[in-house]
């Protein structure tokens, strides 16, 4: 008798619902999640122009409490965690000795003694493992509540006016900012954060409760009456790729650092430097004085957009060309639904970074032409 060796997939809390919809399901880091519903261009369209439900329980919820946790925030972290307001979220990178993405998360503060961190669901296991192995003698509490909790996104510019008919609070929310609200018995969290360039919110909550409280909130999602329709992961990089958001595994790794990805408002290099009495509470994080070295000696390769001529999409690794040398790799790149062209992401020298550029794009065996162009590819305000 033959028995699998395939590994089980996880499902999320939201997998029935991708199951009534017709969603095509997908392995996605060790997940079951739907790709597309069925178009993806027609899911980007309706993000783009009304609004898109997510289902992102696959990403990571780490929940630090106690006497350092914020302190180990900051050993870990890039972004300066000392000084958050409850309620913010700061956009932050945990990185190698080497300056190197491990991933790029965000940050809740709940409370002074309090914190969320959102990450990559590749790269939650991986973070677990450093963070263990890093924090030394320092108190604090982790727990790791993805299983337990649901995650969604609800994206477009729709989106905000019909949870003003709900909430009076979430529509008044700055960006990067986060409100628990109760609804029935149970606390849902919700941010004015997003991953698709437009106006939204994400919500977290217990995961037995995810389906009993969307089908509240959202009664008729997908009628076609409806202002919010689901979305897979298709049309969600299509969406992050337009608003010029950079991808861990694709613009970030352990070997690229955020100065070359284009991410230094994410970087606080002179953390513990400033030379005040609260420095010493903060200290350094790790990959500060490789990522201080960078700055000075200037990164060797620059992230930058590309408009591609033609109509074949650059995929991940296809090699970029200056005048017939091989000068760089494409790490991202699709036919933009908004703005039916060709556009990518891709490393290249930094003297070659420049807006205006001509550059080409292997295909195979040929090159097409390509010119250096502003990111994000779209704007929205």
């Amino acid at each position: 008798m033959m028995t699998s060796t395939a590994p089980t997939l996880a499902r999320t809390p939201f997998y029935d619902l991708h199951v009534d919809h017709k969603g095509r399901m997908v392995e996605y880091a060790g997940w079951e999640l739907p790709i597309t519903y069925g178009s993806i261009i027609e899911e980007h369209k309706f993000t783009r122009s009304s609004g898109g439900f997510f289902d992102v329980s696959h990403m990571g919820r780490l929940r630090f409490s106690g006497r350092h946790a914020r302190r180990f925030l900051d050993h870990v972290c890039t972004r300066q965690i000392f000084g958050m307001e409850k309620g913010q979220i700061r956009y932050s990178l945990v990185c190698n000795e080497q300056g190197g993405c491990r991933d790029d998360v965000l940050v809740y503060c709940i409370d002074d003694d309090e914190y969320l961190m959102v990450c990559n669901a590749a790269n939650r296991e991986k973070l677990l493992g450093h963070f263990a192995a890093v924090r030394g003698e320092m108190v604090f509490k982790l727990v790791d509540e993805t299983k337990s909790t649901a995650m969604c996104a609800i994206q477009g510019p729709k989106v905000v006016e019909l949870i003003s008919k709900l909430s009076k609070e979430v529509p008044n929310l700055k960006r990067y900012r986060f409100t628990v609200k109760n609804l029935m018995i149970i606390k849902v969290l919700v941010s004015r954060t997003g991953y698709t360039g437009e106006d939204g919110v994400e919500v977290i909550l217990p995961s037995s409760m995810a389906r009993l409280a969307l089908g509240m909130v959202l009664k008729d999602m997908g009628s076609e009456t409806s202002v919010i329709k689901p979305v897979g992961l298709g049309a969600r990089d299509t969406l992050r790729l337009e608003a010029g958001m950079p991808l861990y595994g694709h613009e970030m790794d352990e070997d690229t650092d955020p100065i070359s990805a284009g991410l230094s408002f994410g970087v606080k290099l002179d953390k513990g430097y400033g030379g005040t009495p609260d420095d010493a509470h903060i200290g350094h994080f790790i990959g500060q004085e490789a990522l201080r070295a960078i700055v000075a000696g200037g990164p060797k390769r620059k992230l930058v957009g590309l408009h591609i001529d033609g109509r074949r999409a650059a995929r991940q690794g296809a090699r970029v060309l200056s005048q017939g040398v091989d000068v760089g790799v494409v790490t991202s790149g699709c036919l933009s639904p908004t703005l039916d062209r060709v556009i990518a992401m891709a490393y290249v020298p930094p003297s070659l970074a420049a807006i205006g550029t001509q550059l080409e794009v292997n295909f195979n065996a040929s090159n097409t032409s390509a010119t250096v162009t502003a990111m994000p590819f779209i704007s929205r305000t």
